[in-house]
């Protein structure tokens, strides 16, 4: 039986409608291609803890033509991604109120995790956050689903409900043992989650 699910917090219950990469090319004038390289290398040792973000940034920061501090250009990214769909969190609520636990996982740095808690409060309106970051790994390695379930014991796989927007991360999850689903929009999301929860009106 169901009784525990993990939302993906970006692409589910954030819906950015621009990436960082894309704003600052659009905003700035910065090329796209310049800005990749960065996302494609030491960023990624950012999302599993092993690189300091504004460290690793810091060389990127004339070439983009940013003239400001990293902590401004920090502030700049994340407060453009601050954008939650109340859609969800009502759903999210429904089911809370229903007792079932609700966490949300993501690839995510240190401090975009912070601005996710501190400023989005976010952890406010789940029962936890698992950040790739803090795991030490991130989706779709099966050691990051290892981690998340070593979290919620004493839950068995089949407790668990995934969801994700990223149909490797889905496939990982499934091929680790947990149920999961893909999500794709809104309206897809309320229906299947009725399947699981017939006895809840989710969402709408």
């Amino acid at each position: 039986m169901t009784n525990i699910i993990l939302l993906d917090a970006d692409g589910i219950v954030i819906n950015k409608p621009m990436l960082f990469s894309e704003h600052l090319a659009k905003d700035y004038g910065v090329p796209y291609d310049s800005i990749l390289p960065f996302f494609k290398s030491e960023f990624q040792a950012c999302l599993v803890g092993k690189e300091d973000l504004k460290k690793v940034i810091m060389p990127y920061l004339a070439g983009w033509g940013w003239k400001k501090s990293v902590d401004d250009l920090l502030a700049y990214w994340f407060e453009h991604e601050n954008s939650i769909d109340a859609r969800v969190v009502d759903v999210i609520k429904k089911w809370r109120g229903a007792g079932v636990k609700v966490y949300l996982h993501s690839n995510q740095e240190k401090y975009r995790t912070g601005y996710m808690i501190g400023e989005m409060k976010m952890d406010a309106m789940v029962d936890g956050i698992f950040s790739s970051a803090y795991l030490g790994v991130k989706k779709p390695q099966r050691e990051f689903w290892e981690a998340v379930l070593s979290k919620i014991q004493p839950a068995t796989k089949e407790d668990v409900l995934v969801w994700d927007d990223d149909e490797e991360n889905v496939a990982s999850a499934k091929e680790f043992g947990f149920p999961a689903e893909l999500y794709r929009g809104f309206d897809g999301f309320v229906a299947t989650s009725r399947h699981y929860f017939p006895d809840l009106s989710s969402g709408q």
